[in-house]
């Protein structure tokens, strides 16, 4: 079975205040500078990842990335709007499509630290489901969306905006958490992606100072529509929180420079 693997890295990442890049080349390595040194986030993904072919998907400083990953292979994929994560897999429909694989995982491009085993066994597990879920246990459920479940089976994902409004015993059964990376079936994924094209989310968002309604797409749509028609979607656990935590702002980049160098480093001075 050959495995494929889609990395977003689209997004502007306003919240690292101070850092005008795009967020997949901040340095696990702080040099100069937390936002300059060395050993960028999207190469330690790379390295990860499983063999196969691999494709990231860009818009913002995409020039950036390109230059600085022209020589390992990878495909690109614009995301011309940043119309959300199912915008992203819509984005790169022609790798999708064209690329010789049987699974793909789907990562997001400033989660560092997943295990190569952890993507391996999301693959593996495909074996029994149209789709896995990499769920997590954090400390605190504030702000994540939760995984909605029946034993094994994911049913869907919701947000925290509406899972905080649920009755307190529903909320505590609510104990997994989505980190936003997946793996999928390509035969299934690509039958779904039409339908995930076909029903947008109006989203008002404020653009040059003035409201719009904006079409935005998500992959956690998808996991509900696979449901909902009989398909198996099943789930994973990390190991721990920090193994999928988002360098979303400086301080989070700042603990996963202290993670890579405590932790990872010296694993990866002796390969």
């Amino acid at each position: 079975m050959k495995t494929a693997s889609l990395i977003l890295a689209a997004g502007r990442g306003s919240r690292m205040k101070g850092y005008s890049g795009n967020k997949t080349l901040l340095p696990l390595l702080p040099e100069k500078s937390f936002y300059e040194g060395s050993r960028p986030i999207l190469f330690h993904i790379l390295t990860n990842l499983p063999p196969g072919p691999k494709a990231v998907v860009v818009n913002h400083k995409k020039d950036a990335v390109i230059k600085a990953t022209h020589d390992l292979g990878l495909t690109y994929r614009e995301q011309p709007e940043l119309n959300g994560t199912g915008g992203a897999l819509l984005a790169a429909l022609t790798f999708l499509k064209t690329e010789v694989y049987d699974r793909l995982i789907v990562t997001m491009g400033d989660v560092p630290f997943v295990k190569r085993n952890t993507y391996m066994k999301l693959a593996r597990r495909l074996k029994d489901h149209a789709l896995i879920v990499l769920g997590f246990r954090p400390k605190s459920r504030k702000q994540y969306g939760v995984l909605e479940t029946d034993g094994d089976q994911v049913k869907k994902i919701t947000e925290w905006k509406y899972w905080k409004k649920y009755p307190e015993d529903k909320q505590q059964k609510l104990q997994i958490c989505n980190s936003g990376i997946y793996a999928a079936k390509k035969e299934v994924l690509l039958r779904y992606l039409p339908v995930l094209a076909s029903r947008p989310h109006l989203v008002r968002k404020e653009i040059n100072g003035r409201l719009n309604n904006v079409k935005e797409y998500f992959i956690t749509d998808i996991i509900e529509y696979m449901h909902d028609d009989g398909l198996s979607v099943g789930y994973i656990l990390a190991e721990d929180e920090e193994e999928v935590m988002g360098i979303d702002d400086l301080a989070a980049l700042k603990r996963a420079q202290e993670i890579y160098e405590s932790r990872i480093m010296p694993k990866d001075m002796n390969n």
